[in-house]
């Protein structure tokens, strides 16, 4: 068994994929990486087949389903002790891993976030100052301390993202993530990591409309048992 099962959801980055996944492989720990192509459109399926690792699971969806049904795909054949979220662009440093796997051993929490804002956020000041105010709102909701509650990188043990029972086919996965964490009295602990922001021009597809969709299922999550 590996130590770390690395999902990567992935739609449409033929531009970033091969690199990431480079990037990942040269990573000097046991793992096996998992990517969910969901139904990409611009020639990344055709890139995927074409890459070797032996270490390397690609799992296609026929349509776009979401990336939490990607994550949860890519989770339901991973096999790892530990496993993580690492998206398909550059946009995170996956030699950030050996500090989160170090961290969540030694402290014994049950999930680690790669925070931004710890170690300085640099890039586009509303996606900052819109993750910003959605962190102080679940903060608010559930009395927490947090840094950057959106962060990609996520690493707990896979039976805790089991223990999870997530169901979020979206966006909204990164929300369902953390509030059912806290809403279980689950142990969080934050590390600063490496951050390099893409521009909408190189294809970031956060909106502003996400953020609205956030603050709702924020709501939802806190008072609906799970």
């Amino acid at each position: 068994m590996p130590l770390l099962s690395v999902i990567v959801p992935v739609y449409n980055e033929a531009k970033t994929i091969k690199l990431i996944l480079e990037k990942i492989n040269s990573v000097n720990i046991d793992k096996e990486i998992i990517v969910v192509d969901d139904g990409s459109t611009d020639g990344t399926e055709a890139i995927l087949e074409a890459i070797k690792y032996p270490d390397l699971k690609i799992v296609h969806h026929v349509r776009k389903r979401g990336k939490g049904a990607a994550f949860l795909t890519g989770l339901a054949s991973s096999v790892g002790e530990f496993v993580i979220i690492q998206d398909g662009d550059l946009e995170y440093d996956p030699n950030d891993y050996l500090k989160l796997i170090e961290a969540i051993q030694n402290s014994g929490a049950d999930m680690v976030l790669g925070a931004r804002f710890l170690k300085g956020y640099y890039g586009l000041l509303m996606p900052r100052l819109g993750n910003q105010w959605l962190t102080a709102i679940i903060n608010f909701l559930f009395g927490s301390r947090l840094n950057d509650y959106s962060t990609c990188y996520k690493l707990a043990k896979r039976s805790t993202w089991n223990d999870l029972n997530l169901k979020a086919a979206g966006f909204d996965i990164e929300v369902e993530i953390i509030c059912s964490i806290l809403k279980n009295n689950k142990n969080l602990l934050e590390v600063p990591v490496t951050y390099r922001p893409r521009t909408y021009q190189e294809g970031k597809k956060i909106k502003w409309k996400d953020g609205l969709s956030a603050i709702f299922y924020m709501f939802k999550y806190r008072f609906t048992y799970f």
